[in-house]
């Protein structure tokens, strides 16, 4: 009798092979409303899909949001009007491989390259001596780790001030510092087997876990030596971080930050599940300066 993995293999192959031309499904309005709403920059020959939204009056004060894996801008849908009310400017793009922004095939995915990419779309829109402010989440709080890294040399003109949703800056930090490693271990497993399967387009961006190993001293370096003002917003059902050893984890290796926890149902995407509870949490943490 055949192993049944051999057995699985043998019928994942014509599955995968219907999967792979199965025409993608029709955007419903509210996509394709935010997809209007949007533009286009070019960033090495790659469309980079962004959103870029004038707000308050009288404020010059500018947030640019990145979205997590495997997700895409729209994440920040729910708050998008209240940053408009607090913010001069407010933005957020797709990272390439993700929303409306090309998925180039074969291709190296790196936090490096993204960074490089909100670098770009920062000079596109002029914004390179502005104070840039990030809200970031999951996957992009590697990103942002790695622009605060930027920041640190003196080529660097803008400054960052660097939130997160969920877990803040540190999805990567807790794959890195080993806080959770089984946990992170069923999320890795899950992603791969039950929808990356044989799919090395999304397998190639998975590398991002490798990539947070890799370096993390670079990036964990970043928030530790940053005098950037820090705040985690996070939900203590996140099972990724789990309540309540993350949270001493995070206090431990940075002591300066301040945190913020919402309702204990709150879980992997507070800005979605908690749209007014993460906005003020938020909002209280800039507006203290």
């Amino acid at each position: 009798m055949r192993e049944w993995w051999v057995q699985v293999g043998l019928l994942s192959v014509p599955l995968l092979a219907v999967y792979l031309h199965i025409p993608p499904p029709k955007l419903s309005p509210a996509l394709l409303s935010w997809r209007s709403s949007g533009g286009y920059f070019t960033y090495k020959d790659q469309n980079i899909f962004y959103r870029d939204s004038t707000g308050a009056v009288g404020s010059s004060d500018v947030v640019i949001l990145l979205h997590g894996f495997p997700t895409s801008s729209y994440d920040w849908c729910k708050i998008w009007e209240g940053l408009t009310q607090r913010f001069h400017r407010v933005i957020a793009l797709d990272f390439v491989g993700f929303g409306f922004s090309d998925k180039p095939r074969p291709h190296r995915y790196s936090i490096f390259e993204q960074a490089s990419i909100v670098e770009g779309l920062v000079r596109h829109l002029g914004l390179r001596h502005q104070r840039i402010n990030l809200l970031s989440h999951d996957y992009g709080d590697t990103v942002a780790q790695e622009l605060l890294h930027r920041s640190l040399q003196p080529l660097m003109l803008w400054l960052l001030f660097a939130v997160g949703g969920r877990h803040s800056l540190h999805l990567g930090l807790i794959a890195q510092a080993d806080i959770a490693p089984r946990a992170v271990s069923r999320l890795c497993s899950t992603r791969r087997h039950r929808l990356l399967r044989n799919n090395r387009f999304l397998f190639s961006i998975l590398q991002y876990i490798n990539q947070r190993k890799k370096h993390r001293d670079r990036w964990v370096g970043a928030l530790m030596s940053t005098s950037v003002p820090l705040h985690l917003i996070y939900g203590p059902l996140d099972p990724v971080n789990p309540h309540p050893e993350f949270l001493q984890l995070y206090r431990k290796v940075l002591p300066m930050s301040t945190v913020s926890v919402l309702d204990d149902h709150i879980s992997h995407y507070p800005q979605l599940e908690d749209p007014t509870g993460f906005l003020n949490a938020y909002l209280n943490f800039i507006n203290s300066f």
